[in-house]
């Protein structure tokens, strides 16, 4: 929202739906005209403001209007152009000095009082005070409110025959309170306004960060299935290669097997990958087949790759229950990385457990372990490890990963994930 489009909104009411009516709108135009001109050309503005009460003055100077109204006319007429010009040039230094204008304005309109002149530039301490009203704080304008009234009474003790108390303080009196409260009523709005547009500015930053964490969220997603895709079956295809190029002199079935096993498994991580990438596009193709996530149902295909890749594996289910499509997800994934780091590190001959376990309320405990001598699966470095931490913490759940206690060797990954609570 722009500072023009908030002042618009402030002209009227926000639940108001009735569109404005030619003439509001031919006003709220010549009014942003004459912001636009105060905006851009400060100076001029202020210039042609005090031009005109500058003016207006000398008008009644020169032609002899003072005279009128004034309580001595055999006044020298240099007094009252002294005067004239001191009730109104300082009009020009309202906005950023505007109790300063009110305290060179006063000494003027006590002479004026005193005098018997009673000029009529002496109202112009209304659009002082109005400006007092709209940029100092309260105490100032309880100040120059006080200022701005004495020279009144000045004329009532001084004149009091011609004009009494009445006369000559309560109009003039209730003529500044007013302006008074005219500035603090568009200052009020003015702050409005602002906070407006303030607000505005904050819901746009928001929006812009709310933009950054889900990108960021989803590139950190879309990292994790690319390393559990990709690590996973590159592992399993590595290891069907070692199997049959050792199997080829001997056992060229088992070399067969191994290629067809690899065939398998590169399909199948390019079809996963497809999955994956169908997400990033932003038309998908409407002939685009949509396979769900892995669960824990795709357990034994997984751990049939890992067998035919050359890594025995063991399984042990105790229980049942149901769980959500996410909390499926997150164990295969945990099992599936876990079994891969054994596929990297586990060396020749190492063999792998999956044990897992369902409790009465809920809740879910998987435990990976290996018996590989080889270089165990880095804990800070690589994304294998802090996927799985990143997906565990997702439900609140606990991850342990590191070698098993002396004298044992190998590699041990718990995982628990305590009962969902319903939101």
């Amino acid at each position: 929202m722009t500072r023009d489009q908030a002042q618009q909104l402030g002209d009227r009411h926000p639940n108001d739906p009735r569109p404005p009516q030619p003439l509001t709108r031919h006003f709220q135009h010549i009014t942003q005209q004459a912001r636009a001109l105060d905006r851009h050309h400060p100076l001029l503005w202020d210039l042609l403001v005090t031009g005109f009460f500058v003016t207006a003055a000398l008008i009644d100077y020169t032609s002899g209007g003072w005279k009128n109204v004034t309580e001595n006319p055999t006044l020298p007429g240099r007094l009252i152009l002294t005067l004239s010009l001191g009730l109104s040039v300082p009009l020009l230094w309202r906005r950023t000095h505007p109790f300063a204008v009110v305290l060179t304005m006063v000494p003027s309109a006590f002479v004026n009082a005193w005098t018997g002149a009673l000029l009529q530039a002496a109202l112009i301490m209304l659009v002082a005070l109005f400006n007092v009203a709209l940029r100092t704080h309260l105490r100032t304008l309880l100040w120059s409110y006080a200022l701005a009234v004495a020279p009144f009474v000045v004329v009532a003790f001084r004149y009091p025959a011609e004009q009494g108390p009445d006369q000559s303080v309560a109009p003039p009196a209730m003529s500044l309170a007013f302006s008074a409260v005219i500035g603090i009523a568009v200052r009020t709005r003015q702050e409005y306004l602002a906070s407006l547009v303030e607000r505005a500015r904050q819901l746009e930053v928001e929006r812009d960060q709310q933009l950054q964490l889900a990108a960021a969220a989803e590139r950190a997603r879309i990292a994790r299935e690319m390393h559990d895709i990709i690590g996973h079956n590159l592992s399993v295809i590595t290891g069907l290669a070692d199997g049959g190029r050792y199997a080829a002199t001997k056992n060229p079935d088992r070399a067969t097997q191994a290629l067809d096993a690899i065939a398998t498994t590169s399909r199948q991580a390019l079809a996963e990958l497809r999955r994956l990438l169908d997400v990033l596009r932003e038309e998908p193709e409407p002939t685009a087949e949509l396979a769900p996530q892995p669960s824990l149902t795709d357990i034994d295909h997984l751990i049939a790759g890992v067998r035919a890749a050359g890594l025995p594996v063991h399984t042990t289910i105790l229980g049942n229950g149901p769980l959500p499509p996410g909390r499926q997800l997150t164990v295969y994934r945990i099992i599936q990385e876990a079994l891969t780091n054994t596929l990297k590190h586990g060396g020749p001959g190492a063999t792998a457990e999956v044990v897992m376990s369902y409790e009465a309320s809920g809740a879910v405990t998987v435990t990976v372990t290996d018996t590989g001598r080889g270089t165990p699966a880095p804990v800070n470095g690589g994304r294998g490890l802090p996927g799985m931490r990143e997906r565990t913490a997702l439900y609140g759940g606990t991850l342990e990963a590191g070698p098993l206690p002396h004298p044992h060797q190998g590699w041990r990954v718990h995982l628990h994930l305590p009962e969902e609570i319903p939101q």
